[in-house]
């Protein structure tokens, strides 16, 4: 059968099998996917029955067996995986010199081996006290050796299994809650644990186990289809990495999309989201029924006791501790009872009952242009729930009604992030960022318009135009389907198109300036409510996207943006920029004297101010930037200024990772940067090179020039793959181009860096030396 399937020679020794499986995972991929599976398993059983009998397993009636669990077991065996083996026996002496003989050829040859010798009794015992060999017994697979002792241990194990499963079932879902909380949610991680994740695949298996203890049904061909285009995906991605690996990196995703003949590492995302989903979702209503089908303490195995019903809402009703429909519901005569069955369920923490789900999906009538009142206080009583909205939605999702009531859904669905900041999917993160926005409706004139707004913000991504332009036309489309008033309607359509607005010119720009603040409000025509809602919306938004695109630097900026435009919106002066404070005056006019730089360093919760004070003279920008990059500081911001004759530049920055360097080393390391006594080139090189060196095929950098964003300076925006020492060089160029640098933003998001710089100077506004200047930043950059 091996040589049929695979056309690999017969092996000997534990390294003719390493080679044989070399071969099969080699460069030309003659077999993928399940063929490659069933080619592994084939070698591995082949060879280990061979050398089972050469160690002296015996045959029939020998007392001894070498059996396999899981991969091997089930013949999933995927590359780099280790054999899961038990030598099984009925208590006769000598078996430890047999075992010795089986696994210290593999060990020998580095095959990874997961071992154990055992009776039957003793696997069963082992297996009363440990879930997972519990489970694995369950796919027990007879290798060699004595047929009716693996018989015996495998019909045995599955009896136990089904008689103490009832018993084991907190076990099993506390077991699966734990491994979820390490792993997370692979439908919507930007790189998803295969294995261990929620809807993975130890989540197919765990259908699996509550089959076999006849609690649920056994999976259906859609789960089936799921787990195996998940086991594809971990197939190639291990050949790929040549390692055990089960988490999808981006790096590695259009490789593994290759082998399987997708297009593209996002259409293999969008593949993997969707099997995981069908897998995690089969998973909720498995247990859910498996709890229904275990007997309340108190009565015996067929004992029933009939759960009460407690009305929830209209037609709605509490049943045990699932959401049903009441008796008398008509889910065809009442276009409004979904959503007040979503909105229950939410509001409660409950889960939907499948059989109400599926009633509600063959009979609830579609929802006519524009949407009764009922409907759109349901619809908005379930995005005010908050965390109880998340598991609402993907039931409805994945029953088709979700989709039902927004069709505009499906270009989003299981949609991958572009950039490495965001954590989920973007379907998922609209349903978060609403969750989020549910916390701050109490900020906003208008909770009803934020809380459609976050559904929304990135509704029209998935597109090959602006997701802010499209998703402004298709918020617009779904206000007017729900039914809200025309002014209401452009006021949605505004918080969609504008929801980056806020935090973008907060990052980018000098919130200061004037001129900024003026941009801003002429983009929301002055409406005071829109600003209220895209700065909910803002922090909603960032919140959702992972944890480090909310710091209290980036809240206090866009806070401080709001209070500016707020301002301008009523008529008020905007406040003068604040002068420096009477500490930094008295170092400037002390570093005046002396001619000898100093520093300050002023540290904040997550976050530090650097102030470099030091003799006004070309290259302190560049110099200090370099020295707070040696010292894994990101630079978040730069304002440079002047006092008495000293430059005083002002650094907002905050660790990488750790803590805040030691204020007396980085003061040193800055004082003899700004004389030229530190070589920083080289030192940011070695760094770099310490860290792994610059980006592996990044994509190219780009420069943008505004000219009516800033009093008096022109702002370059530098959009380039970020690295160590990038702001360094950066400035370096810009110093060496003859420009005056007055200030710089500095904006991360994943692996790329949009870094503003307002500039002055003859250079500045004259476009062949903006040329000249462009290609200084451009080869900085690279």
């Amino acid at each position: 059968m091996f040589r049929e399937r695979t056309g690999t020679a017969v092996v000997g020794t534990a390294d003719d099998l390493v080679r044989a499986r070399d071969r099969l995972l080699g460069p030309d991929r003659r077999l993928t996917g399940e063929a490659l599976r069933l080619a592994l398993s084939d070698l591995h059983e082949f060879w280990l029955a061979a050398h089972a009998a050469r160690a002296g397993v015996g045959g029939p009636g020998g007392g001894l067996a070498l059996v396999a669990v899981g991969g091997l077991a089930r013949r999933e065996l995927v590359p780099c995986s280790d054999l899961d083996l038990v030598l099984v026996h009925d208590g006769r002496r000598g078996v430890d010199e047999v075992a010795a003989r089986l696994w210290y050829p593999l060990w020998d040859a580095g095959v990874g081996l997961d071992h154990s010798v055992r009776t039957v009794g003793e696997a069963l015992r082992v297996a009363a006290d440990d879930l997972r060999t519990a489970l694995g017994l369950l796919d027990l697979r007879h290798l060699a050796g004595d047929p009716e002792v693996g018989a015996r241990l495998a019909a045995t194990a599955r009896q136990a299994w089904r008689a103490g499963a009832r018993t084991r079932l907190d076990e099993l879902v506390e077991s699966a809650r734990l491994r979820w909380a390490r792993g997370g949610e692979v439908a919507h991680r930007a790189e998803p644990d295969l294995q261990h994740g929620r809807g993975g695949l130890r989540d197919a298996a765990l259908l699996d186990a509550l089959a076999a203890a006849q609690l649920v049904d056994r999976a259906s061909a859609e789960v089936a289809r799921a787990r195996r285009t998940l086991l594809d995906v971990r197939t190639e991605l291990r050949r790929v990495a040549r390692r055990p690996r089960d988490v999808l990196r981006a790096q590695d995703g259009d490789e593994v999309a290759s082998a399987l003949g997708l297009a593209d590492r996002f259409e293999l995302a969008r593949a993997v989201s969707s099997a995981a989903r069908t897998i995690g979702y089969a998973v909720d209503v498995a247990l859910r029924a498996a709890r229904a089908a275990v007997p309340k303490r108190g009565l015996g195995v067929f004992g029933r006791r009939v759960p009460a019903r407690r009305p929830l809402d209209e037609g709605v009703v509490l049943h045990g501790s699932e959401v049903a429909l009441a008796r008398d519901a008509e889910p065809g005569r009442d276009p409004a009872l979904l959503l007040r069955v979503a909105a229950a369920a939410a509001r409660g923490g409950h889960p939907i009952a499948a059989g109400t789900l599926s009633r509600l999906a063959g009979s609830a009538p579609e929802l006519r242009r524009p949407w009764p009142p009922g409907a759109r206080d349901g619809l908005l009583a379930l995005l005010g729930s908050g965390g109880g909205l998340v598991d609402v939605v993907e039931a409805l999702d994945r029953t088709g009604l979700w989709g039902r009531l927004f069709p505009e859904w499906g270009a989003v669905r299981d949609l991958p992030p572009r950039d490495a900041a965001h954590t989920w999917t973007v379907d998922r993160h609209l349903v978060e960022t609403t969750a989020h926005a549910a916390r701050l409706v109490t900020r906003v004139s208008r909770p009803d318009l934020l809380l459609l707004g976050a559904l929304l913000h990135d509704i029209g991504k998935g597109r090959r135009q602006d997701h802010s332009e499209v998703g402004a036309a298709l918020a617009a489309q779904v206000a007017e389907r729900v039914g809200l008033w025309p002014e209401d309607v452009r006021a949605l359509t505004g918080l969609v198109r504008h929801h980056l607005l806020l935090p973008h010119t907060a990052t980018r720009r000098d919130v200061a300036d004037e001129a900024t603040v003026r941009r801003v409000v002429d983009a929301l025509g002055g409406d005071p409510v829109l600003l209220e809602l895209l700065h909910a919306l803002a922090e909603a938004d960032a919140l959702a996207t992972g944890p480090s695109a909310w710091t209290g630097w980036k809240a206090s900026l866009v806070g401080e943006l709001v209070a500016r435009c707020r301002a301008a919106m009523a008529g008020d002066p905007l406040p003068a920029p604040e002068p420096l404070d009477r500490r930094r005056r008295e170092l400037a006019a002390a570093v005046s004297a002396a001619g000898r730089p100093d520093v300050l360093v002023d540290a904040h919760d997550h976050a530090a101010t650097v102030t470099v004070v030091a003799p006004d003279r070309p290259g302190l920008l560049s110099r200090a930037a370099g020295v707070l990059a040696l010292h894994s500081l990101e630079v978040h911001a730069a304002v440079l200024r002047s006092h008495g004759g000293a430059a005083v530049d002002v650094f907002t920055v905050s660790p990488r990772f750790g803590a805040l360097p030691d204020a007396r080393l980085l003061r040193e390391r800055l004082c003899r940067a700004i004389d030229g006594a530190l070589p920083l080139a080289d030192l940011l090189a070695a760094r770099e090179r310490d860290y792994g060196g610059p980006p592996v095929d990044p994509p190219p950098p780009n420069v943008l020039w505004f000219d009516d964003e800033s009093t008096g300076a022109a702002v370059l925006e530098l959009r380039a793959a970020d690295r160590i020492g990038l702001l360094h060089r950066v400035a370096d160029a810009l110093e060496r181009s003859g420009v005056d640098v007055v200030w710089a933003r500095v904006s991360t998001v994943g692996s790329t860096v949009v870094d503003s710089f307002a500039i002055t100077g003859a250079t500045a506004l004259d476009g062949r030396a903006r040329a000249a200047v462009e290609r200084a930043v451009l080869a900085a950059a690279r």
